[in-house]
């Protein structure tokens, strides 16, 4: 099959590899018809090749047609459509049962004490083969995919595996009051749609910041307020605080993490941390690792006293520095994770089923061949051509 793999910093290909197999009694394997770019998909382009090795698979966005399924799979036959979640979760044991599926205890690498694996998503995630292929292996066939209709437009469900249960959760724990306020910081993907979710959900303002003219114009024509970063600069908590009667929003969500603008020796230090060798890029990113902390620092700067943050961007840091005397003093709460994809399905699944409120059917800004993979991951990586979702569709 053909398949996007990793090979280096920034170098991405699409190549032949092996046709995947069913390997446990439970697994299914899935002829992929879609499958997304995740913006987290560019920290393993540019920074995380300590933990890649050269014919990865990435991806972690998937969708498509059920090929074949194992001897003790119940719930699924050739033939269905399912939408599958990035986390691989079992869906029974303790951790699961709590609706806690990125905290899988079947699945977790214990070996970089970590949560549940991650489909496309480096060693210190399980290293399992990813979703931007023409096939993909999916364990727990009775648990962990989501069975779609067949006659509804991929895109309408490719977002339930990762980008409508990361931001229903980024504004779930972000606890907005009823027609109460919050900002959202970065509107790529996550950013976006937490800020469509928050709207749909019964926040009264909506303030979304970015520095991309496109990103921002996008959010305006949904009823976001916007705030363009780079003419607020360091005075962006001070616009949001006269916005909200010089208190700040009731809540923020941080939807951008680890490559938030600015910090520059940060950054350099980062993609030099990437080009070492592996065992030593290793150990300096699991013991040492520091990120920008610019949209987080923002992030408290913003949220009024006695709100809360909800935290959706990737961080990788070990020791970064974060702010606990201002989070003490204006007794803000915080709360973060990678999304508990299957815990929120059965609230989003009726949104897809009637009608299309979150505007998904045309969230996607380029739909392109998988063979054209590695050009939108240099595009997207730079923020060219008005570029915020990407959706690959593999075969022919």
């Amino acid at each position: 099959m053909r398949a996007l793999t990793w090979h280096g910093q920034r170098d991405v290909r699409v190549d032949t590899v092996p046709d995947p197999v069913i390997v446990d009694p439970t697994d299914v394997v899935v002829r992929v018809t879609s499958t997304g770019i995740c913006g987290s998909d560019l920290h393993l382009y540019e920074l995380f090749g300590p933990f890649l090795d050269a014919g990865d698979i990435l991806g972690h966005e998937a969708m498509g047609i059920v090929e074949e399924v194992g001897p003790e799979v119940r719930t699924l036959a050739p033939g269905d459509r399912v939408v599958v979640p990035f986390n691989i979760s079992c869906g029974t044991c303790w951790m699961c049962g709590r609706g806690l599926q990125s905290q899988c205890e079947t699945t977790q690498v214990t070996e970089y004490g970590m949560g549940a694996s991650l489909f496309g998503y480096t060693k210190l995630y399980g290293q399992v083969p990813g979703g931007q292929a023409e096939f993909l292996r999916v364990p727990f066939g009775d648990t962990l995919p989501v069975k779609v209709p067949d006659d509804a437009p991929d895109q309408r469900y490719l977002y339930l595996s990762d980008v409508l249960p990361t931001a229903w959760q980024a504004v779930a724990y972000a606890g907005i009051p009823p027609g109460g306020s919050v900002t959202v910081l970065g509107l790529g993907p996550i950013g976006d749609m937490a800020a469509r979710v928050a709207l749909h959900r019964g926040a009264g303002e909506v303030i979304g910041v970015d520095l991309v003219p496109e990103r921002l114009s996008r959010a305006r024509e949904r009823g976001v307020r916007t705030l363009d970063l780079a003419e607020v600069g360091d005075g962006l908590g001070e616009r949001v605080r006269d916005l909200t009667d010089g208190r700040g929003t009731d809540a923020v969500i941080d939807a951008v993490g680890m490559e938030a603008h600015g910090a520059p020796l940060t950054k350099a230090a980062q993609r030099v941390t990437g080009l070492l060798p592996d065992s030593l890029g290793r150990r300096l990113m699991v013991r040492a690792g520091v990120d920008s902390m610019a949209a987080f620092d923002a992030a408290v700067d913003a949220v009024r006293r006695g709100g809360t943050i909800s935290l959706v961007g990737v961080y990788g840091g070990a020791v970064d520095p974060v702010p606990l005397r201002s989070l003490f003093d204006k007794q803000i709460q915080l709360r973060m994770g990678q999304a508990n994809v299957r815990h929120w399905v059965d609230d989003i699944l009726p949104l897809l089923d009637d009608g299309d409120p979150l505007g998904v059917d045309d969230f996607a800004t380029h739909v392109l061949p998988l063979e054209e993979a590695p050009q939108a991951y240099e595009t997207f990586q730079a923020k060219r051509d008005g570029m915020v979702k990407v959706v690959l569709t593999p075969g022919p």
